[in-house]
């Protein structure tokens, strides 16, 4: 991942934000590299890290891709058949194109990481202000393994980052992450 940011779209209602969402869906922005990631891959990513299956209780919660083109429609499509197919199951995903994407406020963005304050000490010294934290490829991985989502190999990269303290690479080379 390049970048991820949470904010609201799908929806009609003019700059929405968390107390005033309108007809808008909270929605996850993901800038990736295709060299290194597939948009099917993420989209498997996608159907694995949450209950398609179960209706939406709300707009704001519901199942919903978000695509820029005519591809990536069909890639979302073919995508979600294959899985009702694979899993006997009616999905409840909607697959619109994107209009627009409301950034959210800057205190749900890398939620997982802002409860970490010793790696969040060490982001702000490398990204002192919310724009460059929040765009930055680091604070992107390092929320994932703050949230539980890691691998060894993404440990060890993370590690030799030279934005880091050196108390902060040994605990991630050491993947004692749980006690930042």
């Amino acid at each position: 991942m390049l970048r991820t940011r949470v904010g609201y779209a799908g929806g009609t209602a003019p700059s929405p934000t968390y107390r005033t969402l309108g007809d808008h869906t909270e929605t996850l922005q993901i800038d990736f590299d295709p060299q290194m990631i597939s948009y099917k891959e993420l989209l498997d990513v996608f159907w694995n890290e949450h209950e398609p299956a179960a209706p939406a209780y709300s707009r704001q919660y519901r199942s919903l891709i978000l695509v820029h083109d005519a591809l990536q429609q069909q890639i979302a499509e073919k995508s979600k058949t294959e899985q009702e197919k694979l899993t006997g199951v009616k999905y409840h995903t909607a697959i619109e194109t994107l209009q627009i994407f409301y950034l959210a406020e800057n205190y749900h963005q890398k939620y997982y990481l802002r409860q970490r304050s010793s790696l969040m000490h060490d982001l702000l010294i490398a990204y002192p202000d919310e724009p460059s934290f929040i765009n930055a490829t680091l604070s992107a991985r390092l929320n994932a393994v703050a949230g539980g989502h890691t691998s060894e190999s993404l440990l060890q990269e993370l590690a030799a980052s030279p934005l880091l303290s050196e108390n902060t690479k040994l605990r991630l080379a050491g993947n004692k992450f749980a006690n930042f």
